[in-house]
């Protein structure tokens, strides 16, 4: 499959979540990366963005909580290209009604590839990468081949 360029910007619009048992871990994350997230667009879902606002004392673009429908925004903004990179700190061991939900959003972040991080430690990878402050040629899928493929289809 061939791909196209779709750069990822200096400013980079970056998507924060955390689960209930994780939001500390994401609270502390982002108060010692504090100055290199202000340099940057942020994106929240329900109290995590309530938190981070109030931490940062900087306005961040919050979205539903997560099990009412947050997930999904964030997703449908990845597919729009207006996320360039999900910070994600998700509580493996414990079940959630919304699974499906954060399902549908990783497989979108590797659908348009986008960076992903799920826990600190790919966190503090990614923020920390000399790719922060400078435009990433990112280069996604060209699905014209797949969507021709479901026109056919259809005729």
């Amino acid at each position: 499959m061939n791909g196209k360029v779709a750069p990822i910007g200096e400013k980079k619009k970056i998507a924060l979540i955390a689960h209930d048992n994780k939001k500390a871990d994401l609270l502390e994350w982002v108060k010692f990366n504090k100055g290199t997230l202000l340099k940057h667009e942020l994106f929240a879902t329900g109290t995590t963005g309530d938190i981070l606002e109030k931490e940062l004392c900087s306005n961040i673009t919050k979205l539903q909580s997560g099990p009412l429908g947050g997930d999904q925004q964030i997703g449908a903004r990845i597919a729009e290209g207006a996320i360039d990179f999900l910070i994600f700190f998700w509580d493996p061991l414990e079940p959630l009604p919304h699974d499906p939900d954060i399902k549908a959003l990783l497989r979108l972040a590797v659908v348009w590839n986008i960076p992903v991080a799920c826990n600190r430690s790919s966190a503090d990878f990614i923020i920390s990468s000399p790719l922060m402050n400078q435009t990433y040629p990112r280069i996604i899928p060209d699905y014209d081949t797949y969507r021709q493929r479901f026109k056919d289809k259809r005729l």
